[in-house]
């Protein structure tokens, strides 16, 4: 009886709750306080500076106890705005947001974002609408100022891979920077025409970033979004199409984390990675979940998991990834770039269903702001899991891959045997990327430095030719081959194991065959 009762008053109580969050939900910005910018004197002719008129309106509404402030449809100029507590700055259909093209407006010397929230709560941008950095002519208003020496930069007539100047960050604005916020909602709205990182979270709790639009391959650093040692985040249903990485998680803060984020249902091209933890990897990342992710015409990698400044990362699980013409499809780095810190770790890592094709030319040419041409003559980059001597990748499980490289019609691309495998560089300092190691000795995975990598059903196929083995695997311990699949192979052994304790395993066909075709080498 008791027991009955304590469930009749736990199942009152949740619904009791529901309903309370229900009702908090319906007046969380105050919905029946509507606040339109065009009230506090906006004019959407696309060019009135809209700037103190849009402060006043979410000024107004955060003191009021919240709301939303509306941007109806049409143009509206802005220069730097400043989101306030408790306010749902909301786009209607049609409207727009454009960003001062002016470099002053941003500040005299680091370049201020867009729209900024510092330590604010219950905030959110939503709506049908844009905003439009205008990156193009800002970036001449950049460059008249930098040769009339109106601005300190120390980068922008320095060589870079491309031939063009390229003023230093700080001088290119973002279009949205969070930091320091909570109980944060991103929903619906199209963000376009950046000069920097298009958004960058950081040190945010507690966000939901739903059906949004990126679109920026105006100039470089243009990652779509960056989460930066952010905790409790779902990102789903978004698509971006960009000149740097698509989906970024970083780690500035030596003392805190990406944590507990998950993203899913999203669709990303790249001219550098897909998605990615690190580069900045300085605490670390933990308990990360990304699956249904549609990869497509990327220069980089499909996935990318990097510490490189003695961050942590941890329990990462990735499912369900299809990726088509894409330069790589995994890679998992340990490094050290951080002369203040010992290595990282990299540890727990299950990486599954994943299909990719990966191409012999290059994958995001044509695009605006595509990736370096890579000079040397190279075969194909195969997938990686590389650790540095004494720091090993730990406990990395491949379970469903389905890689495919096209190969090449030429057999005059460098040819490795077992004793080059030395010559590969250790390349510790060095910033982290899948062709970091120069040409490789595998065409289907090359593992060097890992303690623990289990292979189930991974099936490795080339179009055309490629003399070199299929995986090398050097100093690996703990090495499970389950079940590993390869189309063909023009070398013989197609496995070469160096370095390493004999592996456990279970089954390896080649051209649909069972084989034997491995070569462990003390």
């Amino acid at each position: 009886m008791n027991i009955k009762l304590n469930l009749k008053l736990l199942s009152i109580a949740c619904i009791s709750a529901c309903l309370a969050q229900l009702a908090f939900a319906a007046t969380a910005f105050g919905k029946d306080k509507v606040y339109s910018i065009t009230s506090y004197g906006a004019i959407a002719d696309g060019k009135t500076d809209n700037t103190q008129a849009i402060q006043k309106a979410m000024n107004t509404a955060s003191e009021s106890g919240g709301g939303m402030v509306v941007v109806p449809k049409g143009d509206f100029v802005t220069c730097v705005i400043y989101l306030r507590s408790n306010v749902d700055l909301h786009f209607e259909k049609g409207a727009a947001l454009l960003a001062t093209t002016k470099r002053i407006d941003y500040g005299p010397q680091k370049a201020s974002a867009l729209i900024v929230a510092t330590d604010v709560q219950h905030v959110a941008i939503t709506g049908a609408g844009t905003i439009d950095g205008r990156g193009v002519a800002l970036l001449d208003d950049i460059y008249v100022m930098l040769r009339a020496g109106k601005l300190k930069d120390s980068e922008w007539q320095t060589y870079n891979p491309w031939h063009q100047m390229r003023p230093e960050e700080d001088n290119r604005p973002h279009l949205i920077d969070f930091k320091n916020c909570r109980d944060v909602n991103i929903k619906n709205i199209t963000i376009k025409n950046g000069l920097c990182w298009i958004q960058d979270y950081r040190n945010c709790q507690d966000m939901v970033i739903d059906s949004i639009n990126v679109e920026s391959n105006t100039f470089w650093n243009n990652d779509g979004i960056d989460l930066v040692d952010c905790k409790n985040v779902k990102l789903s249903n978004s698509f971006f199409n960009v000149a740097d990485d698509g989906i970024c998680l970083k780690s500035h803060d030596p003392k805190s984390a990406c944590e507990n984020i998950e993203i899913y249902n999203c669709r990303v091209r790249s001219s550098a990675s897909a998605v990615k933890m690190g580069t900045a990897s300085f605490g670390g990342f933990k308990k990360i979940k990304i699956h249904d992710i549609e990869v497509y015409d990327t220069y980089r990698s499909a996935i990318a998991i990097e510490t490189v400044d003695g961050g942590l990362i941890e329990d990462i699980d990735v499912r369900n990834i299809n990726a088509r013409n894409t330069g790589n499809a995994i890679f998992l780095r340990i490094g050290k770039r951080n002369k203040n810190s010992e290595p990282g770790t990299l540890r727990r890592v299950y990486i599954g269903n994943v299909k990719v094709q990966v191409p012999a030319g290059k994958p995001d040419a044509g695009y605006n702001m595509e990736g370096p041409v890579v000079k040397a003559k190279h075969n194909v980059f195969p997938s990686s899991i590389a650790g540095i001597p004494g720091h090993d990748v730990e406990d990395v499980t491949l379970e469903n891959i389905d890689i495919t490289y096209e190969g090449t019609t030429s057999k005059d691309y460098p040819k490795f045997d077992s004793s080059g495998l030395k010559e590969i560089p250790e390349a510790i300092e060095n910033y982290p990327e899948f062709s970091m190691f120069g040409d490789l000795p595998a065409w289907g995975f090359y593992a060097r430095h890992v303690n623990g990598v289990v292979f189930k059903n991974v099936k490795l196929s080339y179009l055309k030719n490629d003399l070199r083995k299929a995986c090398v695997f050097d100093d690996v311990k703990n090495l499970n081959i389950g079940s590993l699949s390869i189309n063909k192979t023009q070398a013989t052994p197609a496995i070469v194991i160096n370095n390493s304790p004999a592996p456990k395993v279970g089954s390896i066909k080649i051209a649909g065959k069972a084989s034997k075709s491995v070569a462990v080498i003390k």
